[in-house]
């Protein structure tokens, strides 16, 4: 009898937390008893890398002043609901109305990878413009058929090199050890640049540079800074191989159902703390690279021979890119006039 007992309380345990559970789920982005809709938003970023500022002092704010407290807003950073591919997938099916995330869903359609292709731009401010113009536009169509409404584009950054030694010419990455996302972009751009290319998840890194395993792995500065991964690398070479957007995912169902003045605040909302986030970024860049540097590591600046050689070494990957998507070419040929643009 008490065996019998303790089996059914633990089965009503169960019960109740997997009734529990459901009903988070079922009743996220939904009204509750008070009239109070909560847009839950999740990242991988710190509490501190400006995404999540920018979330707490623009988004958070202007969306629960502007509906007079109708929709609040929950941060959940540093993948608390899971990693990039669950809290993706989480924004997809609508169990959260929002994630920030990179362009992991070129797995599922690659012309969303496609600004993140190498050498595409120049600076900030050229990505800033060309992401938020007619390129924007054009992978916007690609995210509306996840089930995903992207409503604004922020920036990652421009990834660099770090590694355990100088590089100073493109011939001095033969044999570099270099670690890179198991992408198929990434990994070949890391084989035209001559690395030894060596696809690791990014939680095994700094124990794989510690090791020696690796000799360097690229991200933007701020990444390198917030992981830690500086203290066990000496140099830092500024390719700027790739830049690396983020981009707002809301829920496209979640969105479609909200009244136009409320959708009105959500964009003008997203617009106001994605230019913020890429000002603070930029200033953070700055800032992290000065502490860098006072940390001991050496920051090598390619020259005009170095970065032409790097350029160069590209277009073979470029060509079996065209020659894989046929929409590839054109797709790059409207970056390049919208780049001409503001010349």
């Amino acid at each position: 009898m008490k065996m019998k007992a303790f089996i059914i309380g633990v089965i009503t345990i169960l019960f109740l937390s997997i009734t529990t559970g459901c009903n988070v789920l079922e009743t996220a982005g939904k009204e509750n008893s008070d009239g109070v809709t909560t847009i839950k938003i999740a990242n991988y970023f710190s509490e501190t890398h400006p995404q999540n500022i920018a979330l707490k002092e623009k988004f958070k704010p202007y969306i629960e002043e502007k509906t007079n407290g109708k929709f609040e807003v929950e941060i959940y950073p540093a993948n608390e609901l899971g990693d990039e591919a669950q809290f993706t997938s989480g924004a997809r099916i609508g169990s959260i109305q929002m994630a920030i995330t990179g362009m992991g869903l070129q797995t599922a359609n690659p012309k969303i990878g496609a600004v993140e292709w190498p050498y595409l731009f120049d600076n900030y401010e050229q990505a800033n413009r060309i992401l938020n113009g007619k390129v924007g536009e054009e992978i916007a169509k690609s995210f509306r058929e996840l089930g995903v409404e992207p409503i604004a584009w922020t920036a990652n950054g421009f990834r660099v090199v770090s590694s355990n030694r100088a590089i100073e010419n493109k011939e001095e990455f033969k044999g570099l050890r270099l670690r890179m996302p198991n992408i198929p972009i990434f990994i070949n751009t890391g084989n035209a640049m001559g690395v030894n290319v060596q696809p690791l998840a990014l939680s095994e890194v700094f124990t794989a540079l510690e090791q020696g395993v690796i000799d360097g792995q690229e991200n933007p500065y701020a990444t390198l800074k917030e992981s830690g991964l500086y203290e066990v690398q000496s140099h830092v070479v500024e390719t700027n191989h790739m830049f690396s957007p983020n981009v707002y995912l809301m829920n496209k169902e979640f969105f479609d159902e909200l009244d136009q003045e409320t959708k009105d605040i959500i964009l003008e909302a997203a617009q106001e703390s994605a230019q913020y986030e890429w000002e603070l970024l930029q200033k953070t860049e700055e800032r992290v690279k000065k502490e860098l540097q006072e940390d001991g590591l050496e920051i090598i600046v390619p020259d005009g021979e170095f970065m032409k050689d790097l350029r160069e070494s590209m277009d073979p990957v470029y060509q079996e890119l065209y020659k894989e998507y046929n929409w590839a070419e054109e797709f790059i040929q409207l970056i390049e006039s919208e780049k001409k643009k503001g010349n």
